[in-house]
């Protein structure tokens, strides 16, 4: 199914700067939560919110979705799985598919006058996974990309784009917490 790559689909939480909008963040959250839970989450461990002078921070919230790891259920995920395994293949069609939607939402930013140079993209958990797609797949021209308690499939699609664009580091593919 394809997807029409607009922002619009995609409800939004935005702590909008309190001087210049100069630089972004889109904080992507994890699976079955919304772009508002997550930012609730961030004002209960950070000092007292992100909130900056000059960098506007967007949470999206991922559509509802039929998600197989719960049998097909609704859920706000940003792509779906085959299984909760490391060791099966990526849902590509469903990757790229949300990376174009959220490509809509880079580009919002960049009419607003932010070079993607200025912008941070990352998330918790499955956000964390899109975010890891999105800056090195699709928009490497991004200042950076963070993934907070993620995973990454065993062979993604994610490690060949870092080797073959050479994307700064450090990379690691961890094993802490994997069965």
């Amino acid at each position: 199914m394809a997807t029409v790559p607009s922002s619009k689909l995609l409800h939004k939480c935005v702590v909008s700067p309190t001087g210049k909008h100069s630089a972004s963040v889109i904080f992507l959250h994890g699976s079955g939560d919304t772009g508002q839970g997550v930012r609730a989450w961030v004002k209960e461990v950070s000092v007292p919110d992100l909130d900056f002078p000059h960098i506007r921070v967007v949470y999206p919230t991922a559509p509802a979705r039929p998600y197989t790891p719960m049998r097909g259920a609704l859920s706000n995920v940003w792509f779906d799985r085959y299984k909760i395994s490391r060791d099966c293949l990526e849902h590509l069609e469903s990757i790229d598919a949300m990376a174009n939607s959220l490509g809509a939402v880079i580009q919002e930013e960049v009419r607003a006058g932010v070079p993607k140079h200025r912008m941070i993209i990352g998330g918790f958990s499955m956000g964390g996974a899109m975010a890891l797609h999105l800056a090195c797949r699709y928009h490497p021209d991004v200042a950076g990309v963070f993934a907070l308690s993620s995973f990454l499939n065993k062979d993604s699609v994610v490690y060949q784009a870092v080797e073959e664009r050479a994307v700064p580091g450090p990379w690691d593919r961890g094993q802490v917490g994997v069965p």
